[in-house]
């Protein structure tokens, strides 16, 4: 399928959707995707797997990155996409609108559209960011070729109501399993129930303090939470085995290294089995550029609840912000949507911010009179 960035932005969108790219399943949309890239004649493109980067090479003092990644998680009977007007809002409905290719549409459109701007421009699209952190194809390319992501600012075009959000929570997960002793559960005395050994275990996660933190300027919410529980045999059989899923979400105050160590201490006495280890990333929006943005797209910064990839940017020395299109409150749902206002609006704010600059203009004549 052939991409047309010149499209409006809500017909591009829906034809970004309508190529169905559950993670692992993106090679047709990233073909869609660098075939129209390689069709600008100002930008170079690379790809590595699934991943396209295109730049520019204008010779700017600054660089600036702009990435969404590609994946969905799986659809719902959501798709094909639909256009619709609800609660009197514009919509664009359907798998992936809001998570996230309402920001990959915005930033295609301007890729081509921008040929000349006033920092030079690495525009990239991933593959497999909803999956586990080894398949991101982000680090994919971070390991492969990473001078493709260096910048001295990067802008995550996940959603965010079109308002910046600044860093990420860090993000653990990790199981604790319980031992006991199997028996028949008619005589369950002679057994001993690893079930019943995660009261435990759950009454330290209830007890556990979720504080607010500031950081520069932005409060956080932790969180730690229960997410699965694996136990049992049969229904006659006392279960020698049951293990607890544990998320930790951090605020970026502290560590990976430190949100580690301070779950080791909460379930001293059990050992964890970790899965996902995802550092933080602190705002930075006292920094020049990230000033220099906010100028352009006003509005109040807020933190960004949840992981995303700023943090591994902000681990290659790149500071990052969160700003996209549509809530991210209705992503992972089966009917979100993104509306067409803010489509508009993250296009119109990052044009005003990467515009070329006024061509100088020459001085005036003067006569030999005004002399």
């Amino acid at each position: 399928m052939t991409l047309d960035l010149s499209r409006p932005l809500p017909e591009l969108l829906q034809a970004i959707v309508d190529i169905e790219s559950v993670s692992g399943n993106e090679a047709e949309l990233a073909d869609a995707v660098e075939s129209a890239l390689r069709a600008q004649p100002h930008l170079q493109v690379a790809r590595i797997d699934n991943n396209v980067v295109a730049r520019t090479q204008l010779g700017r003092e600054q660089r600036v990155v702009v990435a969404g990644h590609l994946d969905t998680v799986p659809v719902a009977g959501n798709l094909p996409s639909q256009r619709a007007v609800i609660d009197g809002q514009e919509r664009i409905v359907g798998r992936g609108t809001c998570d996230m290719k309402g920001g990959v549409a915005v930033a295609l459109q301007l890729a081509a559209e921008l040929d000349a701007p006033r920092h030079d421009l690495t525009w990239v699209f991933y593959e497999n960011e909803e999956v586990a952190a080894p398949l991101n194809g982000l680090g994919i390319v971070a390991d492969a070729q990473p001078d493709l992501l260096q910048g001295d600012f990067a802008i995550l075009m996940e959603p965010t109501s079109a308002l910046v959000e600044g860093g990420c929570q860090g993000t653990l997960r990790f199981w604790i399993t319980t031992r006991g002793t199997a028996a028949h559960s008619a005589r369950g005395w002679m057994g001993h129930n690893a079930i019943h050994d995660l009261r435990e275990v759950l009454e330290r996660i209830a007890g556990f303090e979720r504080r607010e933190i500031d950081v520069e300027g932005l409060t956080y919410r932790e969180g730690l939470n229960a997410v699965q529980v694996e136990g049992g045999v049969a229904g006659n059989v006392i279960p020698d085995s049951c293990r607890v899923h544990i998320n930790y979400r951090f605020a970026p105050d502290k560590s990976l290294a430190e949100a580690q160590a301070l779950m080791t201490d909460l379930f001293e006495g059990h050992e964890l089995d970790w899965v996902d280890l995802s550092p933080a990333a602190r705002p930075g929006l006292h920094l020049p550029a990230a000033k220099e943005f906010l100028a352009a797209v006003g509005g109040e910064p807020g933190p960004k609840y949840g992981w995303t990839d700023v943090a591994r940017f902000s681990e290659l020395g790149v500071p990052a912000v969160n700003f996209g299109p549509a809530d991210p409150n209705k992503a992972h749902t089966d009917d979100e949507f993104c509306p067409v206002e803010d489509l508009e609006t993250c296009a119109a704010a990052l044009r005003r911010w990467l515009a070329p600059l006024p061509a100088a203009q020459p001085a005036p004549s003067t006569t030999q009179e005004e002399q």
